[in-house]
């Protein structure tokens, strides 16, 4: 019974919690490389418009490979995934950092080492929900979901905070040094989580496993739906990124800006944990969609005209509803995925599933940098306007959540 109703007894689940430190230093990596990118940029650049593409290219060959990247956990087993994601983002992050600090860190060499960051991460992002329900029970699933999200959310407190503070502190180029070591040492902590082998067939050519699974991902009416409609909110969190260290950029001088933009990505994270956590106590199931569109459409108000038209303060406030809201919308999400989602097949559909789902978020900030040089207030106008699309998008999704035969 502790183990179905307690934290503390889930966590004695053989393999859960060294999983779980993994999870929380790679995201905790993977979040705080996002905005010091986006902070070294505005830094060495001075340019928005430069700062929302080099984000977008933090993900979007990622979100292009998923399906191969879903081929290969299903064929070498997510935790082999999962070590190779950690080592090659370390090693590219590890390489920018000595780029920066060398001067050699031109707009190409930075792009295309960018990019290649970006390569192994569906595999990070897919590897430990895909692993989750190979090693935590049936009975105990839904709370290691909830557990899984308030991790996610701790990493939304930390990791801006932190790269706000260290780059006010060291510099982005320093910073992300410190951000290769976060991801070398969710690797050590890897080590500590049994191999688990994939489940696809060694007979099958992994072009056809590749191909199996977009088609399965595109046959499943639940599945679009939820691409569609989470992509739509993504586009706000995207723009919301680029957005909020731009308005606050124009308030103080860089050194207190970045130090500002961490608290205030810090306390959206705390509202992200307190939801986290009132999310874990109420059943979803059959409800999904409810909960989603509801935190869309307050996600909306809380971009604008809340953050956008009441000064500073307007700007926290708008913040904490966004996080609140979030993690009722994962936790939904989450549970919605996987209920339609073949355990056979878990790699591929959780790749290429969740990679759809957040193409939003890079969509958003490239359109954020060329609206934000024009108009800020409209910036966070397309933010709000496409959380209520991705709302009425989500009431649209079919009912019926069946795995796909």
């Amino acid at each position: 019974m502790e183990r179905q109703n307690s934290y503390r007894g889930l966590l004695k689940i053989p393999n859960l919690l060294p999983l779980i430190l993994t999870a929380t230093l790679s995201r905790l990596a993977g979040r705080t490389f996002i905005l010091t990118l986006v902070l070294f940029v505005l830094a060495r650049f001075s340019s928005p418009v430069l700062a929302g593409w080099l984000t977008s290219a933090a993900f979007v060959p990622g979100l292009i490979v998923s399906p191969v990247a879903g081929a290969l956990l299903d064929r070498v087993g997510p935790t082999t995934a999962l070590r190779i994601d950690m080592i090659a983002s370390a090693v590219f992050i590890a390489a920018i950092s000595f780029a920066a600090l060398a001067d050699w860190s031109s707009l190409p060499v930075l792009f295309i080492l960018v990019m290649l960051y970006s390569l192994t991460s569906p595999l990070g992002a897919a590897g430990t929900r895909t692993l989750l329900p190979r090693i935590v029970p049936p009975q105990a699933l839904d709370r290691a979901n909830a557990l899984d999200t308030a991790v996610y959310a701790i990493v939304e407190i930390i990791g801006p905070a932190m790269a706000g503070v260290v780059v006010a502190w060291i510099g982005p180029e320093t910073a992300m040094s410190l951000i290769a070591a976060a991801y070398a040492g969710a690797a050590i902590c890897l080590s500590h989580v049994q191999r688990l082998p994939g489940l696809a067939s060694r007979k099958t050519s992994f072009l056809h496993l590749t191909i199996e699974g977009i088609q399965m991902v595109a046959r499943q009416p639940t599945l679009r739906g939820l691409a569609i409609s989470y992509s739509l909110y993504q586009l706000t969190w995207g723009a919301l990124y680029v957005a909020v260290p731009v308005y606050v950029a124009n308030r103080y001088a860089t050194a207190v800006a970045s130090s500002v933009t961490g608290l205030l990505w810090a306390i959206t994270g705390i509202a992200g944990g307190v939801g986290a956590l009132l999310a874990g106590l109420m059943r979803t199931t059959g409800r999904e969609r409810y909960f989603m569109a509801t935190g869309m459409v307050l996600s909306a108000l809380a971009a604008w005209p809340v953050s956008a038209e009441f000064g500073f303060g307007g700007l926290a406030i708008g913040l904490i509803l966004a996080g609140m809201m979030s993690s009722p919308i994962d936790v939904a999400l989450l549970s919605m995925r996987q209920r339609c989602t073949d355990p056979q097949q878990l790699g591929r559909i959780m790749s290429i599933s969740m990679s759809l789902n957040c193409t939003g978020f890079p969509l958003g900030s490239a359109i954020a940098g060329m609206v934000i040089t024009k108009s800020l207030s409209a910036t966070f106008v397309l933010a709000g306007i496409a959380s209520v699309a991705a709302a009425v998008a989500t009431v649209s999704i079919p009912t019926d959540t069946a795995p796909p035969a």
